[in-house]
């Protein structure tokens, strides 16, 4: 009878030290700790998934309770406590799953056994994995025991979002962030594994198993397995992308060549060809930007070492940056990225992917465009006119590799009487003679002192203009006012027409509308309609105003308030007067009052 199959997961699974990957920073603290018997009473380990976590809290576990440990600190794995457990029959060992086991009482049972010393060995060890999914109840329950446990209680906590765990337990143990295990780490020990399995792997399909893991040693494995099965034991490349569903490089290939010709119709049936083998837009547009950012990163030999492709494909990416202009890539980049990030919210997907590439394909026209006036922007001249009517001053011969800088007066020192030189740069006159050598002394443009200051003359000029301020008159301004009031007649605004009537305006610098307003109901309504005033006055006048107000009470309508006694009829009509729909109101219902 055969022995039953085991995943590489489970198979290869590190049982030592030394067969960590990776992780060399964690595993020797923990051998110095365990030489100098430093070791600590809680553990947290914390890092992605598939890193070695548990693997390593297992490996920490055996290796303090082994009877004749190595020199090199690493369990034996004869002896008996190394047996019992490589057997799981370990009464000093306990693994809780907190994901499952999450609950106030789970705690409470598991310190409840810590209480007991070991039976053998000198450690009881408590590995809780995925410790993040304890409640905040069973936190605060495990709180006094993480911190004071007997002296032969281990605890070793592990998690994937240590973000979530209360920082009360946190500041109870000593914390070891795992990192992602490197692309060569992983092509190297996928490498030992199919050589052990009697398989036939290529190293650049190992590179991509490895790329698609995203530094996680677990799923590299199972992936592994399934392409082994898929291909019975032959792993090539293109057996590998064909499994893992992803997109070969040499289609990106091919359709960078069709979008640097600008050939829309080409691209389009590119795109469609992709699409046709059934291959989403998102990881198209995913693909294309992880292959415009390897051909930027190898414009330059420095960034070669994050080039993260096989080998084989290196020199192919070499050749093919050179064709393609810096300028388009990081173009590129941003449309890609721009759709991918819209992608999502796309009703029409496969418009949207091909709206993506129509514009790669017209990014090489634009950069072009917008580098040549670039340039010719940098080559135009200072100063347009030939300035001439006086002497030029002479100055040796420069060179083209000379650079001579304008010299101006600054506002701090004295301007020279004589003359400020410019030299034009351009290369120099080659006289018409038949010695080659021969060259004219170079040409410069002269600047006068009355020049100079005519020049400022004219730019003071153009500044004052551009900063005079058009202002309003006081007349202009209650012509808009009363239009204003108007308008809210149209507008049915009632309210409005009736509270500004009322209010007195002034005029303050020829810029500011300030109103003058009797109550706080009336300021109210200036304030509401303070971006409608202001829109209508820039409107009518083309001058931008501000709109200020005030409570400013008339002490001959108080006075007149406070002695005069007016009769019913008197009432009335300053009621009427204030408030000109209550006579409309009277008018069409008829009514009589009574004085």
């Amino acid at each position: 009878m055969s022995a039953p199959y085991i995943v590489s997961a489970r198979k290869y699974r590190p049982q030592t030290f030394e067969t960590v990957l990776g992780q060399e920073h964690i595993t020797t603290t923990l051998k110095n700790a365990i030489r100098n018997q430093h070791l600590a009473h809680a553990f947290l380990f914390c890092g992605p998934r598939g890193v070695g976590k548990t693997t390593c809290a297992r490996i920490l576990a055996k290796t303090i309770n082994c009877e004749q440990r190595t020199e090199d600190i690493e369990a034996c794995g004869t002896c008996a406590t190394c047996r019992s457990f490589e057997d799981n029959k370990s009464f000093n060992i306990f693994e809780l799953d907190a994901a499952s086991n999450n609950s106030v009482e789970d705690i409470r049972e598991l310190v409840s056994q810590v209480r007991f010393a070991p039976q053998q060995g000198k450690y009881k060890i408590y590995i809780i994995d995925e410790v993040h999914m304890l409640t905040t109840a069973a936190f605060n329950a495990f709180l006094k025991t993480l911190e004071e446990p007997p002296p032969y209680a281990k605890f070793i906590l592990a998690t994937t979002e240590k973000h979530k765990i209360l920082p009360t337990i946190l500041s109870r143990c000593q914390i070891f962030d795992f990192k992602r295990i490197t692309t060569e780490h992983i092509v190297s020990h996928l490498q030992s594994i199919a050589t052990r399995e009697h398989m036939v792997a290529q190293e650049a399909a190992l590179h991509v198993i490895a790329q698609k893991s995203e530094g996680c040693m677990r799923d590299a494995l199972s992936m592994l397995d399934r392409i082994a099965g898929f291909t019975e034991g032959n792993i090539t490349y293109n057996a590998t992308m064909e499994h893992l569903n992803m997109l070969d490089a040499d289609y990106y290939f091919r359709i960078t060549d069709i979008i640097l010709s600008q050939d829309v119709a080409g691209t389009l049936l590119a795109l469609d060809e992709v699409l046709d083998k059934g291959f989403e837009g998102n990881v198209i547009i995913e693909g294309m930007e992880e292959h415009i950012r390897n051909l930027l990163l190898c414009k330059d030999q420095r960034m070669a070492k994050l080039l993260d492709v096989p080998e084989t494909h290196k020199p192919i990416y070499f050749e093919k940056a050179n064709q393609m202009p810096p300028s388009f890539a990081l173009s590129a980049l941003n449309v890609l990225n721009d759709a991918e990030l819209n992608f999502k919210n796309s009703n029409n997907k496969r418009l949207h992917l091909e709206m993506c590439f129509i514009r790669l394909c017209y990014l090489l026209q634009a950069t072009q465009v917008n580098t040549t006036l670039h340039l010719e922007e940098k080559k135009k001249p200072e100063v347009s006119e030939t300035l001439t009517a006086n002497p030029i001053v002479a100055i040796p011969t420069a060179t083209p590799a000379e650079v001579t800088h304008k010299i101006l007066p600054t506002s701090d020192q004295k301007e020279p009487e004589n003359v400020v030189a410019e030299p034009v740069l351009t290369a120099p006159t080659i006289a018409n003679s038949t010695t080659p050598s021969e060259k004219q002394p170079s040409t410069f443009r002269r600047i006068s002192k009355d020049l100079l200051q005519e020049l400022d003359d004219i730019i003071k000029e153009e500044v004052d203009a551009k900063q005079a301020v058009q202002v309003l008159t006081e007349a202009t301004m209650h012509q808009v006012f009363e239009r204003y009031l108007q308008h809210l007649l149209v507008e049915k605004r009632t309210l409005f027409h009736t509270q500004f009537s009322r209010m007195k305006l002034e005029l303050i610098d020829g810029q500011e509308v300030h109103f003058i307003t009797t109550d706080e109901m009336a300021e109210s309504c200036v304030k509401e309609q303070r971006n409608f005033l202001l829109d209508y006055f820039k409107k009518e006048t083309n001058v931008m105003v501000r709109i200020t107000s005030e409570i400013k009470e008339d002490p001959n309508e108080q006075l007149a308030n406070k002695e005069q006694i007016m009769t019913k009829q008197e009432k009335y009509d300053t009621m009427a007067l204030k408030n000109p729909q209550l006579a409309e109101l009277r008018s069409k219902l008829n009514l009589q009052i009574d004085f």
